[in-house]
């Protein structure tokens, strides 16, 4: 599957949510709904009242819907994908990307052959000073540890930066095995060890931009359908009554709700520039690639990443094909979610 197929499977979808929203919008009974519904019916004789009841106080709290026409179950889909999008963010944060360290270097090599193009063997890191095992790649991007506030707010650090010290330790200063790359938003490394949580994180942004912004256009499109303005005419400057057709709903709808439009509008530009990331590197995991060895097979090497003289003759030694560790498409996936671990000897 190329990058072209996954973008037109990505438009399809879009597309198809556009077409969804149209057709149920102004109808309370939706295929999520009676799902949803018939689910309720199940699990209702064998939940206690008391939590039914706390289930209604809270859903009643969280999701007072005043004149709108929108579900209760489409108002609650924003604030799974937020519980989800902060657990995923979570352990991007916490988990080892997969750190090569003196303990386990020796199994690390064994767990990608080198395809003596772009990793060869007999490397050495520079930094580090351990044999570079293939797809790995020292890190030395330096991460935000904040080690000393005099105010403790947020507000505090954002007027005055310079009331912050910043640690050595905030130095990756390690080797990652299957090195992505360093993303200052989750503040750590991806590699290995967190690329699934990493893509799980970013489905679910693009997923909650995506949801708020069709609640948001089902909202505007209610709000259309009540004010008959598709039934509508005015008086243009030559006299002539006009029916009023989509650019008058437009202006009306921007000089109604200004705040709600251009929140829309930049929901929308955030979820197509983070759906365009989250397609980038879903083909890549479709491929079996990282980022830095897609950018390092265009040309782009690292004047390190070089091999020895004893190892100088593999140099010119290209790999058989253009994805040189992709075994195929469940495989690929299965190695993102159910990472390789490296082999270790029983000792006796």
């Amino acid at each position: 599957m190329d990058f072209l197929t996954l973008f037109a499977i990505y438009v399809a979808l879009v597309l198809t949510c556009i077409v969804l929203v149209c057709k149920y919008s102004g109808q309370k009974q939706s295929p999520l709904n009676i799902f949803l519904s018939c689910t309720i019916k199940v699990f209702a004789p064998i939940t206690p009242k008391w939590l039914q009841r706390f289930s209604q106080w809270t859903m009643h709290t969280l999701f007072h819907q005043r004149d709108m026409d929108t579900t209760l179950t489409s108002l609650s889909v924003p604030y799974i994908l937020l519980t989800a999008k902060t657990v995923f963010f979570y352990l991007c944060i916490k988990k080892d990307p997969g750190t090569v360290t003196m303990r386990n270097v020796s199994s690390q090599l064994y767990l990608y052959p080198y395809d003596k193009r772009l990793f060869h063997p007999g490397v050495t890191c520079p930094t580090c000073k351990l044999i570079k095992p293939a797809r790995s790649k020292h890190c030395k991007r330096r991460t935000f540890v904040l080690l000393h506030l005099k105010m403790p707010t947020l507000s505090a650090l954002l007027l005055d930066s310079s009331q912050c010290k910043s640690s050595e330790s905030g130095v990756c200063n390690r080797c990652v095995r299957r090195f992505d790359h360093h993303c200052i938003w989750v503040n750590n490394c991806i590699g290995g060890q967190n690329t699934r949580y990493f893509m799980l994180y970013l489905f679910s942004v693009c997923a909650m931009a995506g949801d708020i912004s069709l609640l948001t256009v089902d909202m505007l499109l209610h709000a259309v359908l009540r004010s008959g303005l598709l039934r509508a005419s005015y008086i243009d400057e030559h006299g002539q009554q006009q029916p009023a057709g989509p650019v008058f709903v437009i202006q009306h709808l921007f000089l109604t709700f200004p705040r709600i439009i251009f929140m829309l509008g930049f929901v929308v530009f955030v979820f197509f520039l983070l759906a365009g990331y989250a397609l980038f590197h879903s083909f890549l995991v479709l491929v079996n690639q990282t980022s830095n060895e897609w950018y390092k097979s265009r040309g782009f090497s690292c004047h390190h990443c070089r091999p020895t003289s004893t190892a100088d003759h593999l140099c010119g030694t290209a790999p058989s094909r253009k994805y040189f560790y992709s075994r195929g498409l469940l495989r690929n996936l299965g190695e993102i979610f159910f990472p390789r671990q490296p082999f270790r000897k029983k000792h006796t």
